[in-house]
Formats: structure tokens, C-alpha cells, sequence
């Protein structure tokens, strides 16, 4: 989407040793593959920036990866940056920059449009970010653990706890919710802290109905997680969601944590609201 962060993205894959390009028509990337293939090796990471600026070459870009997944030599990943309608605005009037399908400078439009026109190659991404509550250094540190060890085509797994007051997270694969586990807020001693605090942590663990969550949870994953990698999915995140944010889902985000990790998975914690 435009706003959500491609010049960010393209400065931290350059910084990692990405041959960067921006807006190409997506009728040449298959053209430029064959540049790739001839370079005996010289050119292996390449990262295209491609969005609705290309206007009537757009279109042809799903069948351009798909020319180059049959031919299989080059294996291509699609991140697409996304961020809340809101928060596109805002940036918008920040720069006071014009919107790619809002000339006439009906900036809700554009993006409702662009948001439509995005939809099938968002479909098909294998990382998706949401970039509406991260700073420019947060969306680079993302990248960079995306990419920087792209060679071992290691999954990367991202845990979010976050509040279902707040909204799900947008960007998530899988969202699970532990709103019927005892709630430490209705504990007077408890409610002050989050679900990091060991006290909290213990209470959240001690029921025998968050146990027997944890152990489906968990087997559940051992079963999908390999199924994912098998398919080529570069990411997956994993949302787990209570009412505010702060104590269950932290909680049990934090014990799938180190569970995964347990596992050799490469895993990042975030939790968005429980601060």
C-alpha cells in the first residue's frame, strides 16, 4: 500500500545486499531474471518495488511470477507492505504528498481503491507486514530477520499478543483467542502488571483448562508449522488475543515462545498492548 513503508524496506535490503529496483513494469522482471541467471552467480539477492505507480503494466505482474516459478530456476518471494487506512492518511498529509489513484485529492478513495486493486497479489504474499504501529528502525529490524539469512530459507515465526478492544492485528495467520481463561485483571494484586511478570505468568499457567489449551495449541502447530516450511512460506505469525492485551494473551505468547525456540524455530515476541 502506498504509505506503508517501501522506501524504509528498500534502505534496509540494500543495507543487507539487495540489488534494489524500483517501480519496474512487471512485464520486465522476467527479462531481468534472465540477467540473473547470466551472472554466473554475482546477482543473487533482488528485490523489485513494484506498486500502482506502474498503472497499466500492474496487471501483468501476477503472471510474471508466475513465469518464473514454471521455469524454476529462481524461486521469487512477495512481501507486501500493509498499514491501517487511518494511519495512510495521516502519513499522507504529513509528506502532502499526492495519492497514485487520488489526483483530484480524495485520499480515502484512493486508498479504498488501491486497497481493491491489491488484493489478489496481497493474496499471494508470503510475508505479510503491518506496518501501522511500527517506527522506521521497528520495520527495519523486521526486514533484516526476514531476509539477512534468506539463503537457509529458515521460516520465520513471529508471536504478537495483542487485545481484541484494540483490534486484530491485520497482518496475522493465525489468530488465537484465550478470552475464556481465568482473567488476572479481576486480581487486585495482579492487575497492575502484565503477563511478563512471573506472578502473573504463574497464575495464567496454574488451571488445568489453560494446560490442556497449551497442550492442543502446541500440537496443533507440530503438525502446521511443517506443513508451512514444506509449501515455501518465509513467515508466519501467530496473533493470540484477550480482551486488553496485557495479561493471558501475553502470557501464553510468551510460553509458545520459548516452546518454538524448544523447537529450533527462529521466534520474535511482540507484544503490541501489553505495556
Amino acid at each position: 500500500m502506498s504509505g506503508a513503508g517501501k522506501t524504509v524496506a528498500v534502505q534496509a535490503l540494500e543495507d543487507i545486499g539487495f540489488f534494489c529496483i524500483d517501480n519496474i513494469p512487471p512485464v520486465l522482471i522476467p527479462k531481468f531474471a534472465e540477467l540473473v541467471e547470466q551472472s554466473d552467480g554475482k546477482l543473487k539477492k533482488v528485490a523489485f518495488v513494484i506498486d500502482l505507480r506502474s498503472r497499466e503494466f500492474f496487471p501483468s505482474l501476477i503472471a510474471s511470477l508466475q513465469d518464473l516459478t514454471i521455469e524454476g530456476k529462481i524461486t521469487p518471494q512477495v512481501l507486501f507492505l500493509d498499514a491501517a487506512d487511518e494511519v495512510l492518511v495521516k502519513r499522507y498529509k504529513e509528506t502532502r504528498r499526492r495519492h497514485p489513484l487520488a489526483p483530484e485529492g480524495q485520499l480515502v478513495e484512493g486508498i479504498k481503491e488501491e486497497r481493491k486493486k491489491l488484493s489478489e497479489i496481497k493474496g499471494i504474499a508470503n510475508i505479510i507486514i503491518d506496518t501501522t504501529q511500527l517506527k522506521p528502525q521497528q520495520l527495519k529490524e523486521k526486514l533484516i530477520g526476514f531476509f539477512s539469512n534468506n539463503d537457509k530459507q529458515e521460516m520465520q515465526i513471529s508471536i504478537v499478543s495483542f487485545g481484541f478492544k484494540h483490534g486484530v492485528p491485520i497482518d496475522a495467520d493465525l489468530v488465537f483467542d484465550v478470552r475464556f481463561l481465568p482473567n488476572p485483571h479481576y486480581i487486585d494484586d495482579l492487575r497492575p502488571y502484565t503477563g511478563q511478570n512471573p506472578e502473573v505468568y504463574n497464575y495464567v499457567m496454574q488451571w488445568p483448562q489453560t494446560q490442556i489449551f497449551l497442550e492442543k495449541l502446541t500440537n496443533l502447530l507440530e503438525f502446521l508449522l511443517p506443513q508451512y516450511k514444506k509449501e515455501g512460506k518465509a513467515s508466519l505469525m501467530i496473533a493470540i488475543g484477550c480482551t486488553g492485551g496485557r495479561h493471558r494473551s501475553v502470557a501464553t505468547a510468551e510460553y509458545l515462545g520459548r516452546f518454538l525456540t524448544d523447537k529450533n524455530y527462529a521466534v520474535q515476541i511482540t507484544h503490541r498492548d501489553g505495556t
